[in-house]
């Protein structure tokens, strides 16, 4: 469906190139004109105004002449994403010069929903489309999505940094800034889309005849016997997952991935940019600007440790071991949250247990989702180093209940029932 609009759209802009440079355009203006407005908390009916501005090519008394098809902008909560980017350490000045100041880098690999990708140059953001649907989904979402970011930035969610909507010849493409997940200066010797299900996940021969091919939770056991990270990153790994998931799971989301990527460090040093991607110039600093925006920096709760660990060598990436004793950097962050379980997915789940094992669809409810989900990637992915004398074995499995437990105790002024909002 994207896909098709964007077709539609080309008509309109054109070209990608000129698709690009709306988008640059229309983020340019709304967050110049934003600065003008003065700081202040953020309250309840901020989550719910949309901003509109006209741009006509020959410019107007406030927008400049540019040299695309006219059309209409649209900004989502405005007030509300620049407080989103303030936590994360974003400034105006930077988050306009990562989007506008050079072109935009489309990604060759789209995901199976036909969205659209763009990368910024210096690597920090993702420039997504999304159906109209998820758009609609994370606006309900935002008010507690805030609660959340206020109480917990380090985690493994996508952290949403701005969302906008295009309009040209009766066509909208929405647009959702986020944070990048895979840093391009790095070799990804494997990439991994694991959601803790069985069915039908193991890539597709198209999608293994790619140069870099997304491989599926099948495939990941077939390929690797766990990953191991020491006793520390283990637990920080864990909790954060953990608690991502249960904050998933009260906003009654499911179907989310887990993105996962692993750089052998001795395999191949970093050799940087994957086939259909610029290389990095060596303009991007070490580390990058927005705060918790690394793999390591996500789970350590000791912001010390996790600076420490974000290093030139690291790119902020986890070590980890393979259980051949492979020195590794896994890269990781959770992905594809706009789903809701409502009776669309209910319907599709009904209709897959009826044919095959409904436990191991992918499709499941919110509860189960995430248990599933977590269980996986408690024994099958993610291993703690046993004891030289021990040897490698698998990890202790998640118990929901145990977590479920723990999370009442430590997760102070968390409520359930408001967080909910679908």
């Amino acid at each position: 469906l994207v896909s098709e609009n964007l077709t539609l759209f080309s008509d309109c802009i054109t070209t990608s190139s000129a698709l690009k440079g709306a988008i640059q355009l229309g983020i340019g203006y709304t967050v110049g004109n934003l600065t003008s407005k003065p700081d202040r908390d953020v309250l309840m009916q901020d989550f719910y105004v949309v901003e509109s501005v006209f741009l006509p090519s020959e410019g107007s008394n406030l927008t400049p002449a540019h040299h695309y098809p006219d059309f209409r902008f649209k900004t989502y909560a405005p007030l509300a994403f620049r407080y989103f980017r303030e936590l994360f350490g974003i400034k105006p000045d930077d988050y306009l010069y990562s989007i506008c100041n050079e072109p935009l880098i489309e990604l060759s690999n789209p995901g199976a929903s036909g969205s659209l990708f763009y990368l910024t140059s210096d690597d920090e953001f993702i420039i997504k489309t999304v159906q109209h649907k998820e758009a609609e989904f994370l606006q309900k979402l935002l008010p507690g999505y805030y609660m959340n970011l206020n109480q917990n930035p380090r985690t493994l969610l996508p952290k949403f940094y701005g969302l906008y909507c295009i309009q040209s010849g009766g066509v909208n493409i929405r647009l959702v800034v986020m944070n990048n997940v895979l840093p391009r200066s790095v070799k990804m010797n494997y990439k991994y889309d694991l959601k803790g299900s069985t069915y039908k996940r193991r890539a597709s021969r198209k999608e293994r005849e790619k140069a870099c091919p997304v491989y599926k939770d099948l495939d990941f056991q077939d390929m690797h016997e766990g990953l191991y990270f020491d006793a520390d990153t283990y637990n920080a790994l864990m909790k954060t997952l953990q608690r991502d998931c249960l904050v998933l799971e009260s906003f009654k989301i499911m179907d989310y991935s887990l993105l996962l990527a692993v750089h052998v460090l001795d395999q191949s040093p970093k050799e940087g940019g994957e086939p259909g991607q610029a290389v990095g110039d060596g303009k991007r600093p070490v580390a990058q600007r927005v705060l918790y925006s690394t793999a390591m920096e996500s789970i350590q709760g000791d912001g010390k440790a996790a600076e420490a660990h974000t290093t030139d060598d690291t790119m902020g990436g986890i070590p980890a071991k393979s259980h051949k004793e492979e020195k590794l950097l896994i890269f990781l962050g959770i992905i594809d949250i706009l789903q809701s379980y409502r009776f669309i997915k209910k319907l599709e789940h009904s209709w897959k247990a009826l044919v095959y094992d409904g436990d191991s669809v992918s499709v499941h409810r919110p509860g189960f989702y995430a248990n599933r989900f977590l269980k996986f990637m408690s024994t099958s992915v993610f291993r703690k180093t046993p004891s030289k004398s021990a040897g490698f074995c698998s990890s202790v499995p998640y118990d929901r209940d145990t977590f479920m437990t723990q999370a009442v105790t430590h997760a102070s002024h968390w409520d359930r029932k408001t967080s909910v909002m679908v």
